[in-house]
Protein backbone atom coordinates (compact mmCIF):
# COMPACT_ATOMS: atom_id res chain seq x y z
CA UNK A 1 0.00 0.00 0.00
CA UNK A 2 1.60 3.30 -1.16
CA UNK A 3 0.22 7.27 -0.72
CA UNK A 4 0.37 7.23 -4.54
CA UNK A 5 -2.04 4.23 -4.38
CA UNK A 6 -4.30 6.09 -1.93
CA UNK A 7 -4.07 9.34 -4.04
CA UNK A 8 -5.30 7.75 -7.21
CA UNK A 9 -8.35 5.96 -5.12
CA UNK A 10 -9.36 9.49 -4.21
CA UNK A 11 -8.77 10.70 -7.40
CA UNK A 12 -11.41 7.91 -9.13
CA UNK A 13 -13.48 8.62 -6.58
CA UNK A 14 -13.82 11.95 -7.13
CA UNK A 15 -14.39 11.72 -10.46
CA UNK A 16 -16.24 8.76 -10.76
CA UNK A 17 -13.94 8.02 -14.25
CA UNK A 18 -10.97 6.37 -14.32
CA UNK A 19 -9.56 8.55 -17.54
CA UNK A 20 -10.56 11.86 -16.19
CA UNK A 21 -9.05 10.78 -12.48
CA UNK A 22 -5.63 9.75 -14.62
CA UNK A 23 -5.76 13.14 -16.21
CA UNK A 24 -5.91 15.25 -13.05
CA UNK A 25 -3.32 12.74 -11.19
CA UNK A 26 -0.94 13.58 -14.62
CA UNK A 27 -0.48 9.56 -15.31
CA UNK A 28 -2.10 7.39 -17.79
CA UNK A 29 -4.99 5.91 -17.78
CA UNK A 30 -3.52 2.37 -17.29
CA UNK A 31 -1.21 3.75 -14.76
CA UNK A 32 -3.89 4.57 -12.88
CA UNK A 33 -5.49 1.62 -13.30
CA UNK A 34 -3.16 -0.60 -12.24
CA UNK A 35 -2.33 0.84 -9.13
CA UNK A 36 -6.06 0.47 -8.04
CA UNK A 37 -6.34 -2.50 -8.88
CA UNK A 38 -3.10 -3.62 -7.01
CA UNK A 39 -4.55 -1.76 -3.61
CA UNK A 40 -7.52 -4.00 -4.30
CA UNK A 41 -6.14 -7.02 -4.81
CA UNK A 42 -3.73 -6.79 -1.50
CA UNK A 43 -6.38 -5.52 0.48
CA UNK A 44 -8.75 -8.52 -0.93
CA UNK A 45 -12.02 -6.49 -1.53
CA UNK A 46 -13.51 -4.55 -4.54
CA UNK A 47 -13.26 -0.80 -3.93
CA UNK A 48 -15.22 0.54 -6.77
CA UNK A 49 -18.01 -1.20 -8.81
CA UNK A 50 -16.81 -0.78 -12.64
CA UNK A 51 -20.01 -2.34 -14.11
CA UNK A 52 -21.87 0.76 -13.75
CA UNK A 53 -21.75 3.79 -15.24
CA UNK A 54 -20.61 5.66 -13.76
CA UNK A 55 -18.76 3.59 -11.29
CA UNK A 56 -19.89 3.41 -8.07
CA UNK A 57 -17.99 3.18 -5.08
CA UNK A 58 -18.77 -0.59 -2.92
CA UNK A 59 -19.75 -0.31 1.06
CA UNK A 60 -15.91 -1.43 1.28
CA UNK A 61 -14.99 1.11 -0.68
CA UNK A 62 -16.47 3.84 1.38
CA UNK A 63 -14.78 3.10 4.07
CA UNK A 64 -11.80 2.74 2.53
CA UNK A 65 -12.07 6.19 0.68
CA UNK A 66 -12.37 7.56 4.38
CA UNK A 67 -9.53 6.08 5.84
CA UNK A 68 -7.56 7.17 2.61
CA UNK A 69 -7.95 10.80 2.75
CA UNK A 70 -6.82 10.76 6.44
CA UNK A 71 -3.65 8.74 5.16
CA UNK A 72 -2.91 11.74 2.90
CA UNK A 73 -3.93 14.24 4.67
CA UNK A 74 -1.43 13.20 7.55
CA UNK A 75 1.35 12.24 5.12
CA UNK A 76 0.81 16.36 3.85
CA UNK A 77 1.67 17.56 7.36
CA UNK A 78 4.85 15.37 7.65
CA UNK A 79 5.89 17.44 5.21
CA UNK A 80 4.67 20.50 6.68
CA UNK A 81 6.40 19.61 9.59
CA UNK A 82 10.01 18.50 7.91
CA UNK A 83 9.44 22.37 5.96
CA UNK A 84 8.94 23.90 9.52
CA UNK A 85 11.99 22.22 10.94
CA UNK A 86 14.10 23.41 8.25
CA UNK A 87 13.04 26.74 8.26
CA UNK A 88 14.23 26.69 12.41
CA UNK A 89 17.61 25.25 11.36
CA UNK A 90 18.26 27.99 8.83
CA UNK A 91 16.87 30.51 11.27
CA UNK A 92 19.15 29.05 14.04
CA UNK A 93 22.36 28.71 11.14
CA UNK A 94 22.14 32.65 10.04
CA UNK A 95 21.66 33.63 13.79
CA UNK A 96 25.19 31.84 14.33
CA UNK A 97 26.65 33.15 11.16
CA UNK A 98 25.94 37.04 12.06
Amino acid sequence: MTITQYQYVLAVAKYKNFTTAAEHSFVTQPTLSMQVQKLEEELGVTIFDRSKKPLQVTEIGEQIIKQAQIIVNEAGRMNDIVAQQKGRSEERFSRNAE
